[in-house]
């Protein structure tokens, strides 16, 4: 075989991680170290050196959006995979082959069921922090079986989530076969000291903790619930929180069309609120939703749905409402029509009160802990309005269960005893 030379220098502090044995790794970095270059050259001499003939070697690179894979990405595959002669290039579908039946792709985690089905030898998967939490364990976890194939995240943190946990059994103890690092700018040395001390000016403290330090401690930029969901955590209100049969059980929707479903399940006990389940599922009907709740040993006292349930729609000529008390759904009702805004801080009024089940609402709780507004780079300001991705549907229900149900909640004595058309 002829000697190929890929104009890729690694920087010192990588090398360990090319040369690593472990099936996965979990690489932490800072801004602008330089990551996504290094992954992209690990997984092109892995596609030139891989000697399987049939069915030709897969590899894929997966960045939260198709756009920001094209953007990041594509150039550094195309540039790098040049020298190889005899490649094979793909614009539309931004995929590299090379001569020996290797491909590389790029996909985006906004559109991750495109991967169902496909097989992969390896798949790194940059900035996982801002993709849907399932889309690993789901689907892209499942495509490696087939020939053992590796796994590699790379991103900067965003608070406890799943990027947090990745390596994590479920105790909290460090999972085998995970190779590990993390670089901090203060220790790289890449990013000269006066250029980091002027980027200190422009963030703040948790900014740059968590873009420059690699803090997982650090509240996520832009977060509206950061504060108050990791003093649920300390003050150990994520726990397990069991089902009172004494205490009826509300609900709180949000009612999906092409996204997601959400639902709540809260039970208010004395002054507390307890969040003892949470349940998501996106492409089934309504029925599918209200046999989910006929399949839980819970006493409902009432339903909460958004405003717009009430709409017709132009196929059927009902509302969602309608054909959710078709459906057997008793009790509705329909949350105040209200700014994001006073939602938001109806939603922060209500957190420091309330306990989460950690296991029956760990997807909840993750949603809640990053559902955030975007952070404007050009401006260095956040943007008014939430970023719209999975975190929304979660964070969504609950501001409906806290403009609704808190409203109910007056004193002890009618907390116990709700209001009759609350009543089943």
């Amino acid at each position: 075989m002829a000697q190929i030379v890929i104009p890729y220098t690694p920087r010192p502090q990588f090398i360990p991680y090319h040369e690593r044995k472990e099936r996965f790794a979990k690489i932490v970095a800072h801004r602008r170290f330089g990551k996504t270059v290094g992954c992209i050259n690990d997984k092109i001499k892995a596609a030139l050196t891989n000697s399987r003939q049939y069915p030709p070697p897969r590899y894929a690179y997966v960045a939260p959006t198709y756009t920001q894979a094209k953007d990041i990405a594509w150039s550094y595959l195309k540039h790098y995979s040049a020298p190889i002669p005899g490649i094979k290039t793909s614009e539309s579908e931004l995929w590299v082959e090379y001569p020996n039946g290797a491909r590389i792709r790029l996909y985006g985690a906004d559109n991750y069921d495109r991967m169902r089905g496909l097989y992969h030898d390896g798949v790194t998967i940059d900035e996982p922090a801002q993709m849907d939490p399932r889309a690993w364990p789901e689907v892209i976890r499942p495509t490696l079986s087939d020939y053992s194939g590796w796994g590699t995240f790379i991103g900067t943190p965003a608070g406890r989530d799943w990027f947090y946990k990745i390596d994590l059994n479920e105790d909290g103890s460090p999972a085998e076969n995970f190779f590990r690092l993390t670089l901090k700018a203060s220790e790289t040395g890449i990013i000269k000291p006066e250029e980091l001390k002027s980027l200190m000016v422009g963030l703040t403290e948790e900014q740059y903790a968590q873009e420059f330090e690699c803090s997982f401690e650090a509240a996520v930029v832009g977060a509206y619930y950061g504060r108050l969901m990791n003093a649920a955590e300390q003050d150990k209100r994520i726990t397990g929180v069991p089902y009172e049969p004494t205490a009826q059980v509300y609900t709180a929707w949000d009612l999906g069309i092409r996204d997601a479903t959400a639902i709540w399940f809260a039970q208010v006990v004395g002054r507390e609120v307890h969040l003892i389940d949470y349940y998501e599922a996106t492409g089934v009907d309504l029925g599918h939703y209200v046999r989910e709740l006929g399949n839980r040993p819970y006493l409902y006292a009432g339903h909460i749905v958004p405003h717009d349930a009430q709409a017709k729609e132009l196929g059927t000529g009902k509302s969602r409402l309608e054909v959710l008390e078709s459906l057997g759904l008793k009790n509705v009702t329909i949350a105040p029509m209200h700014r994001v805004e006073d939602g938001i801080n109806a939603v922060r009024t209500i957190l420091p009160r309330s306990w989460f089940d950690a296991r029956k609402c760990a997807r909840g709780v993750d949603a809640l802990k990053l559902y955030r507004s975007e952070f404007d780079d050009k401006l260095q300001a956040l943007k008014p309005r939430p970023v719209h991705d999975w975190t929304s549907h979660a964070a969504d229900a609950f501001r409906y269960l806290a403009m609704t149900l808190d409203s109910q909640i007056r004193t002890p004595a009618e907390m116990f005893e709700p209001d009759e058309d609350w009543v089943v």
